[in-house]
């Protein structure tokens, strides 16, 4: 069992602003964010409604860009790159799970566990391929169409698609806030699992604290700034921080 990290940043943020719109209608959605990702720690990101987490997982993650600072996937600044550069980083590097589970409606499951490998020209392999379907549970499900599929077993597909490439880091958007609680449950376990078992690194958003009592550490935002951080949390615990934030 991987339970101990190396304390290197899987993924960082030093000094992000980041502003939208202009003049009377600007918002400041980040603050001079400064916060480092470890490598094989499962990081959750809380706060209160319009307090900037999902826009800080958008900008670690490559999917938006900041207004100044830097952002760092590994020891790559993501703003030194081309579209072209950042694309391929993202493919090869980085996963994603959010609420819509964006799998091809024509694809069976095992086609869309390997989507991101047959973009990139790669075959699976077989051994991790088998590992992260039998950890997500999907095995008898392979041949079937997303249509076919329950609202937990197209997520858990798409948390297998996420980690077939065994990225260096997975990014997660509320991944269990379309679910019922089992299916939310089974994900977050098989999230914690890739996390303790297998060395992934994971950043997920939630606004749960349950699901954030899956998490090794939660960081917390506020109005754009990274107030607090809490580690091996309990769900009463964040429960409790969270009322202390008004949330």
């Amino acid at each position: 069992m991987v339970t101990t990290t190396n304390g290197r940043a899987a993924a960082r943020i030093e000094n992000g602003t980041k502003t939208y719109g202009q003049g009377d209608t600007q918002v400041t959605a980040l603050r001079d964010v400064t916060e480092s990702f470890e490598s094989g720690v499962f990081t959750a990101i809380m706060g209160p409604s319009g307090s900037g987490k999902s826009t800080l997982l958008h900008c670690i993650a490559g999917l938006d860009t900041l207004t100044s600072g830097s952002v760092y996937i590994g020891d790559v600044e993501l703003g030194s790159l081309s579209d072209k550069q950042l694309t391929t980083l993202r493919r090869e590097k980085v996963g994603f799970i959010f609420q819509a589970y964006n799998l091809v409606p024509t694809l069976t499951a095992s086609e869309n566990i390997a989507l991101p490998l047959s973009i990139a020209g790669k075959a699976p392999d077989g051994e991790w391929f088998d590992t992260v379907v039998t950890t997500v549970g999907i095995g008898d499900r392979l041949t079937h169409r997303p249509a076919e599929l329950s609202g937990g077993q197209q997520q858990r597909v798409a948390a297998a698609r996420a980690l077939v490439t065994r990225p260096a880091i997975v990014f997660a958007d509320e991944p269990s806030g379309n679910l019922d609680s089992t299916s939310g449950a089974e994900l977050l376990e098989f999230m914690r699992s890739a996390v303790r078992d297998h060395g992934q690194t994971i950043v997920m958003v939630t606004h749960d604290p349950n699901a954030a009592s899956y998490a090794d550490r939660i960081v917390f935002l506020d109005d754009g700034r990274v107030i607090d951080e809490m580690r091996q949390p309990t769900a009463d615990l964040v429960l409790e921080r969270m009322k202390g934030m008004g949330a």
